[in-house]
């Protein structure tokens, strides 16, 4: 799994005599905990002796697969297997129409490495690159450094940006309506009729914006920075970095002068030693990864994942994925099934749970009685009791008959750390973790690592997510109480690195204490920087709302044939002028019916179901909660509802956002004006 570049002494050194992360006590917690997971499995039936790199449940055999393989997989994987399959597929077309120029960088990379691919199998004709982006293709180089050609101008005059016609729109708006109904402009400033059929549309659409943020627009979006006051009230204290979540991040990097001759600098134990980062709201607040629908979360995960590896593009890294390793997991019990398998049963008895109801209870036992307890998960427990309370988990807990008083706090920690270690397939892509140990060796400024390990919290599934964030949390109650407990930050991190990454490939002792330092050392970055890891970066949900609009107007403008002549037929059937003014006037009465700057919320659950709302530039979420809460104030019934109630965009260019209580709503109607504006749980 590692590359052999990674193979030679970590940046994390502190001498060039050793190869552990801060000093001889890490390496010794590092042993002990394989040597504590070797143990605990003696005696489990069917079960191999577990380490780092060999989990307890059975796997499969992963078969080596070639580049052009695992290209097709990136393609499939980022939301573009419209590029494989040819077909005309509206998400991929949008996707494509968003990227900024180092996302659609890589994505003509790894194009070109799967076309050059199948001509070599002489396979079926594909389309060349300039099918997909309308410009002239250089041969591709075998080399990963793209450093050099993503500084140049080269690469930028091969990818030509667009330009808005109408302008921008306020508050990092959408596509322009004239835009949206007649089309979009090439780079000689001409237009292309979306309608016409005379070339493909994976031409017609603009394959990169002209923009860091995905916008085409010509000027910085006024809205989505800080307001005037916010600007004054910025007390960014000398150790701290502030960071920025509105601008990409791999644009950011290919921006910046001498990325490449960046300071190495140590890892030191003390956690004071992880810079702290200062985030300023914006006007549009956060948005938590729990806040978007499930729709508009996948197009994050494909665009998180498009940004990451261009991303390390920019650092001349090559993010090179094998076929995912699975084991073949189990369909029933708790120890060795996956997440989604567990959540699927859970949510039958509460179908809002987000995190396995056992590994919640495991939480809870060491809450109650543990968190004061010393070395809590350095302590391998009773392995008779563990093993019983194993067995009685797998038969009995979906049945709600295990007895959870019975089991002290060493037992749940001690299965705590079993259930990661023995999932089908380790909570964090451990596929990733060559590219970011050669990351922190060519630059590994905490903030660079951050920005790359954001993303990749970004590209995981959302069991997987929802699970790592309840489970960060807990183990910063843990480092709460380390006065007591002697767990520090340092050491959570140390002895959870070969139960939260694994790997079923063979290595060498060095090759896993290379890999287990790097993943301790991205634990300590997710419990340091815990609080803003899971809000989702600004750039990318504005690239979905734009991806949001585009597909719309591909589905207006671009109908296939069938379609097109249905609706000529319909409009030909439709001769009454009363039935053809009813049909125009739909869509306008709602507009008409509300005044600019004014706008209509509902409260389905509430007695007072409906509110027009004056809007005016200082009016925040969170006071329009407020006006419904003192019109529902005469019952307390009423009030009670509103304790847990939330205002959200629904509609529009968003498929459904709950809104920060802090956001300015006349900034997010501008971006999204027509949406529907709910109060719900």
């Amino acid at each position: 799994m590692l590359s052999n570049e990674s193979l030679h002494p970590p940046a994390f050194s502190r001498s060039n005599s050793q190869a552990s992360v801060d000093s001889s006590t890490s390496v010794e917690e590092f042993w002990r905990e394989i040597e504590s997971i070797k143990e605990s499995s003696v005696g489990v039936k069917e079960e191999p002796p577990a380490t780092p790199t060999t989990p307890t449940t059975p796997t499969t055999e992963v078969k080596p697969v070639d580049e052009g393989e695992l290209e097709a997989e990136w393609l499939q994987d980022v939301g573009l297997s419209t590029l494989i399959s040819g077909n005309e597929e509206e998400d991929g077309k949008a996707l494509l129409s968003t990227l900024t120029r180092t996302q659609a960088a890589a994505v003509k990379k790894r194009y070109n490495t799967y076309t050059q691919t199948l001509r070599k199998k002489n396979k079926q004709p594909v389309r060349d690159v300039r099918d997909i982006f309308g410009v002239s293709e250089s041969p591709p180089s075998d080399s990963c450094d793209h450093a050099t050609q993503l500084d140049g101008t080269k690469e930028e005059k091969e990818l030509p940006g667009v330009t808005n016609p109408s302008g921008p729109l306020p508050g990092d708006a959408s596509l322009s309506s004239a835009t949206l109904s007649n089309g979009v402009q090439d780079e000689e400033g001409s237009f292309v009729d979306l309608q016409s059929g005379s070339m493909s549309i994976l031409e017609a659409i603009p394959g990169l914006p002209a923009h860091t943020n995905g916008s085409a627009d010509a000027e910085p979006p006024v809205p989505s920075a800080l307001h005037d006051d916010d600007y004054l009230k910025k007390n960014i204290p000398p150790e701290a970095e502030e960071l920025s979540f509105e601008v990409s991040y791999s644009e950011m990097v290919t921006e910046a002068p001498n990325r490449n001759k960046w300071k190495k600098s140590d890892i030191k134990k003390e956690d004071c030693a992880l810079t702290k980062f200062i985030v300023q709201k914006t006007r549009f607040g956060w948005t938590e990864t729990g806040d978007l629908s499930p729709e508009d979360m996948k197009k994050i995960r494909h665009l998180s994942l498009i940004e990451l590896t261009a991303f390390f593009d920019a650092f001349g890294i090559q993010l090179k994925r094998n076929k995912t390793e699975r084991g073949r997991g189990r369909d029933s019990g708790i120890f060795g099934v996956p997440l989604t398998v567990l959540l699927d049963n859970d949510r039958k008895k509460d179908p809002e749970v987000k995190v396995p109801l056992v590994l919640q209870k495991f939480f809870q036992k060491v809450e109650e009685s543990g968190l004061e307890s010393e070395g809590i998960f350095r302590l391998s427990g009773c392995t008779a009791k563990v093993k019983q309370y194993r067995e009685e988990l797998d038969a009995r807990f979906n049945a709600d008959k295990f007895k959870w008083d019975k089991m002290c706090h060493r037992e749940a920690a001690v299965m705590l750390k079993a259930f990661f270690r023995e999932l089908p397939t380790s909570l964090f892509p451990v596929e990733y973790i060559p590219a970011f140990i050669t990351l922190m060796e060519r630059g590994p400024h905490i903030k660079v690592q951050f920005q790359a390990l954001h993303l990749m919290v970004m590209v995981l599934p959302d069991a997987n997510r929802d699970t790592a964030q309840a489970l960060m949390t807990f183990f910063n109650k843990v480092i709460a109480n380390e006065s007591k407990n002697r767990m520090s930050l340092w050491n959570i991190s140390t002895v959870m690195a070969p139960n939260l990454f694994f790997s079923r490939s063979k290595h060498s002792d060095y090759e896993e204490l290379l890999l287990a330092n790097t993943a301790a050392h991205i634990i300590r970055l997710m419990l340091k920087y815990q609080k803003i890891l899971w809000k989702v970066p600004s750039f990318l949900i504005t690239q979905v709302r734009r991806m949001n609009e585009a597909t719309m107007l591909l589905k207006k403008q671009l109908p296939s044939v069938k379609k097109l002549l249905r609706r000529k037929t319909l409009e030909r059937e439709v001769s009454s002028p009363k039935t053809s003014k009813v049909t125009q006037k739909s869509p306008s009465r709602r507009m008409s019916d509300v005044p600019e700057g004014v706008i209509r919320v509902h409260a389905p659950l509430l007695s007072k179901v409906s509110m027009a709302i004056q809007l005016n530039s200082q009016t925040k979420a969170k006071d329009i909660l407020a006006k419904f809460q003192y019109e529902n104030s005469h019952s307390s019934s009423e009030c009670i509802k509103m304790q847990n109630q939330r205002l959200y965009e629904v509609g529009g260019n968003i498929g459904q956002h709950c809104l920060d209580p802090d956001a300015y709503i006349l900034d997010v109607y501008h971006v999204n004006p027509h949406a529907e504006w709910v109060i719900k749980h």
